[in-house]
């Protein structure tokens, strides 16, 4: 008999095993389903490209965000880390997958960037690894993939890690016409014991998961066209939210 359940970790990691074997998409246990996706690099898959999002771009070009502290969750190939090092940031990148981490190595000493990069589970890397508070905390990717009860997981990691006055910068799947990703209510993965391949969110469903932040900016990212010099595909909605208060 279990009765193991005595602390909110206790419940995390109950609720994590009802989606095993997806499991190893977010936590540090396995990741192998992430290592088998980057392991071929000739695929083809969108955010491969060593581009960073137009987002993000656009975001740096309107002085909407400067350079500063970055934490880049989910970081992959490492091509929005990249981009962010070389306009000055100074960069922690986070992922789970070593094959992932690996290629980002690579791209990085190639572009002689220094970017501290970290492998494993960016909930257990922000009370040690990770060196907080951070100007700017970037997700391209990695909270669509995340169950529901992980939200909590990932509001707490930035009320550690974002400074007063820092911004959150997210690209996620968005619902609706012409989006990508589940959307099905949040009950139902449980049910379903799956996330059907990452979870779809509406303007408003952000806006409420992110409700202690200041919305700067909430749009369906544009499209661009492979020659761009930037990654841009419109089922994907990006925003950017800031956090009151100033550093001091």
């Amino acid at each position: 008999m279990d009765r193991n359940i005595r602390s909110v970790d206790d419940v995390m990691k109950l609720l994590d095993g009802l989606f095993a074997p997806e499991a190893d998409r977010w936590t540090a246990d396995g990741a192998g389903w992430w290592d088998g996706f980057y392991s071929d690099r000739s695929k083809t898959v969108p955010f491969f490209v060593a581009k960073p999002d137009e987002s993000l771009v656009s975001y740096l070009d309107r002085g909407l965000i400067a350079p500063g502290r970055a934490l880049d969750l989910g970081c992959g190939p490492g091509r929005n880390a990249l981009h962010l090092a070389s306009l000055g940031f100074e960069v922690d990148a986070v992922d789970l997958s070593e094959e992932a981490i690996t290629w980002a190595r690579q791209r990085a000493e190639e572009a002689g960037a220094d970017i501290r990069f970290h492998r494993g589970d960016a909930f257990e890397l922000a009370g040690a690894a990770l060196r907080g508070p951070y100007d700017l905390v970037h997700d391209s990717g990695c909270f669509h993939h995340l169950p529901p009860h992980r939200r909590i997981s990932y509001l707490a990691l930035l009320d550690r890690q974002l400074a007063p006055g820092g911004h959150l910068a997210l690209t996620c799947f968005a619902s609706g016409e012409a989006g990508m990703g589940s959307e099905l209510p949040d009950a139902d993965f449980y049910r379903e014991s799956g996330l059907q391949g990452g979870l779809a969110y509406t303007p408003e469903s952000l806006r409420r998961i992110f409700s202690d932040l200041t919305e700067v900016e909430l749009r369906r990212m544009r499209d661009e066209p492979d020659d761009s010099p930037s990654f841009g595909e419109p089922f994907l909605w990006t925003g950017l939210f800031r956090r009151g208060g100033t550093e001091g």
